[in-house]
């Protein structure tokens, strides 16, 4: 990396990694043998600031706080599993209180919403990508309405800001489907860019940017390997097989160009978390090389767009 590279990002925007380039959360085979020790060294010894939450992380902020504390590592934020798609405000909010708490307890600002409700039963993700259930036009605004309401609660509740995930297989993957639902909420609900979610999804993340950069409030670095994709997409094969079969990388080893992330970063003023993240095997991509040459490819991006 170039010297230069140091001290790339703008004052308030941290560079954090998800414990998903060590242990899938859904697929419980990969990663497997590895510690969550091992996540959180290799993750603070390769010069990130924090971490999300993944699944080996224990839930108790007198258990975990000491352990992102003995590695100078902060917590950047952790998915919520919502069904607002599917039950009332009052019940999220109660389904939510553990995880909230948690958050806050850490130093969490944001918390990732991603909404699982409407999806195939059993096992959603393992069925052809063509499969995914589609959110009636018609239920979109009442969707947004109870989004709204539920983060203006967490907000009250937590002082925890939403930041919807718009997400492959889930009620918002298309860039229509984000736009419907962002047009009817109110400006409570904030939104997760995630680099890698949109071009799988077949739109240019910075459409996202242009539409709705005022509402970014935490963003994932997330690579896609455009030939994996095609062939998932062709053979309509699931979500999870295209995670075994490598669909996703982290920035700068698939086709995505970051350019446009960082110039947008440095002239928007945003505030907060990148957060580098791969959903892929780990026997295949060994995590800490790989979150290494992805820090060095992002600041590296925002050195190089902050000389042009």
């Amino acid at each position: 990396m170039d010297p230069v590279s140091v001290g790339a990002l703008p004052a308030g925007v941290c560079l954090a990694v998800s414990p998903l380039s060590w242990a899938n959360d859904v697929l419980p085979e990969l990663g497997a043998d590895i510690t969550l020790e091992t996540c959180l060294t290799d993750a603070a010894e390769t010069g990130y600031e924090g971490v999300e939450l993944g699944r080996k992380f224990p839930r108790v902020a007198a258990t975990l706080g000491p352990l992102l504390a003995a590695r100078g590592l902060a917590l950047a934020s952790g998915w919520h599993s919502g069904q607002l798609a599917e039950r009332g405000v009052g019940e999220e909010v109660a389904a939510v209180a553990a995880h909230a708490d948690l958050l806050r307890a850490l130093g969490s600002t944001v918390m990732v919403y991603g909404e699982v409700a409407m999806m195939a039963p059993g096992a959603p993700l393992d069925v052809p990508m063509s499969a995914r259930r589609v959110m009636p036009a018609g239920d979109v605004a009442a969707y947004a309405a109870r989004l709204t309401e539920f983060a203006r609660r967490l907000r009250e509740g937590w002082e925890l800001g939403l930041a919807y995930h718009h997400h492959l297989m889930m009620v918002a993957e298309t860039f229509e489907e984000v736009s419907a639902i962002f047009d009817s909420a109110g400006p409570e609900v904030g939104l997760l860019l995630d680099t890698g979610h949109a071009e799988a999804a077949g739109f240019d993340y910075a459409r996202l940017i242009d539409r709705f950069g005022d509402r970014i409030v935490h963003i994932h670095l997330k690579d896609m390997r455009a030939p994996v994709m095609a062939e998932v997409r062709a053979r309509d094969r699931s979500f999870n097989d295209g995670v075994r079969g490598g669909m996703f990388t982290v920035p700068g080893d698939g086709a995505i160009d970051f350019a446009p992330l960082a110039r947008f970063v440095r002239a928007s003023g945003y505030r907060g978390w990148l957060v580098v993240e791969a959903e892929q095997d780990p026997a295949i991509a060994p995590p800490r090389p790989a979150v290494a040459r992805a820090r060095a490819h992002i600041l590296d991006t925002f050195a190089a767009a902050g000389t042009a």
